[in-house]
């Protein structure tokens, strides 16, 4: 499992990466989730790690 961490605001950013915290469980600052450890997961981390911190 991979634990999540949103660090910066979804205000005013691509819509596509704002889809992808949503789906990931990620709403506002703070928020923190766990998901499993896949390749499709490690891409949408990939696409908004501007966004967020990872612990494994």
């Amino acid at each position: 499992m991979i634990k999540i961490k949103l660090v910066k605001s979804l205000s005013g950013r691509n819509k596509k990466h704002i889809a992808t915290a949503l789906s990931l469980g990620l709403k506002s600052i703070g928020d923190k989730t766990e998901q499993p450890d896949s390749a499709q997961t490690r891409g949408k981390l990939d696409q908004i790690r501007y966004l967020i911190e990872v612990e494994k």
